[in-house]
């Protein structure tokens, strides 16, 4: 790949690029993987997953891990936060923030370079503008006090606090309390900024979006052939419905399908039309990412994958003093 062959080039000089994170992000079904790896075994780099639900041991073809984009040129490229939690477990963005802090650190004290990957808005911008979150504590006493509240009551006073980026936290009654009592939490404790001097490079992929709907449809029937209904059983037989609905899309039609609620098709249709649903509110959310401040260099999808890959390497470069 002349791309390794470009940094090898470099790392035989004095010069080195002044970045100490890069990024890749993008919707879903944009092939972000596939080229994080590719970019990060021609840096001697190491992957970090920015993604809600690959972090899930057993949950593989709903959330989309694939295991061998990790593999380049015979190598398999090192990647970080995945299959770390039992299905059926709650992780936060404050979980995720201790995690990532704990692997980029290991990442670069052993000289490598880190390259964040993920789709999960949230958790890049987390970490790239460095938030000081809390763990947000049980408050038994607000809990009671929504007893007697209707949930279009709960969800008014949600929606007049923080932004519903996320249908699921308005869909099953304990979500939205608990999404309550946490904005309730941030209001009388609000975040801070770090700013940790952190050296970021911030690159996005996407398609035009008649493309990317017709990706999203041909990676959702290309992984129900591969199993994906046999994957959501094998969960049910230790995960409850209820806490397998709870990682949304994938998990959720796929569970309604499994329980008789709904035909094959109807699954099928539901599910595509929420994944596309998806894959817009994530571009959403990165052109927030940058209207507060934080650039990404975007690619046309369309780019040939080697062509992605030299862009990056040599905007990489670009850096070097």
């Amino acid at each position: 790949m002349r791309a390794k062959v470009l940094f090898l080039f470099l790392m035989g000089t004095e010069s080195k690029p002044d970045i100490d994170l890069l990024a890749i992000v993008g919707h879903t079904a944009g092939g972000k993987t596939a080229l994080a790896a590719s970019v990060a075994h021609a840096l001697d780099g190491e992957v970090i997953c920015a993604d809600s639900r690959q972090i899930y041991r057993g949950m593989d073809l709903g959330t989309g891990k694939d295991y061998d984009d990790y593999i380049v040129e015979g190598d398999m490229v090192p990647a970080h936060l995945m299959d770390i939690r039992d299905a059926g477990k709650r992780y936060s963005l404050f979980d995720f923030q201790e995690d990532f802090r704990r692997v980029y650190s290991d990442i670069s004290l052993r000289g490598k370079q880190p390259l964040l990957c993920g789709g999960t808005g949230m958790y890049v911008e987390s970490v790239l503008r460095d938030f000081h979150m809390k763990a947000v504590p049980v408050d038994e006493k607000f809990r009671q006090s929504c007893e007697s509240r209707s949930d279009a009551e709960l969800t008014l006073e949600l929606g007049s606090m923080v932004m519903l980026h996320n249908k699921t936290d308005i869909e099953e009654r304990s979500r939205l309390i608990r999404a309550l009592e946490i904005a309730r939490y941030n209001q009388s404790h609000p975040e801070r900024e770090n700013q940790n001097g952190l050296k970021f490079k911030v690159f996005g992929v996407r398609y035009e979006v008649e493309e990317r709907r017709n990706r999203i449809t041909q990676r959702l029937k290309q992984r129900l052939d591969e199993g994906m209904i046999d994957e959501v059983r094998q969960l049910l037989t230790y995960v409850s419905p209820d806490d397998l609905m709870y990682y949304g899309l994938e998990y959720k039609f796929l569970t309604l399908h499994c329980l008789g609620r709904l035909t094959y098709d109807e699954m099928f249709r539901q599910l595509n039309t929420a994944i596309h649903q998806f894959a817009k509110r994530q571009m959403t959310w990165f052109r927030g990412m940058e209207r507060r401040g934080i650039p990404i260099t975007w690619l046309a999808g369309e780019l040939s994958f080697s062509g992605k890959v030299e862009f990056i390497i040599s905007n990489w470069l670009a850096n070097a003093h």
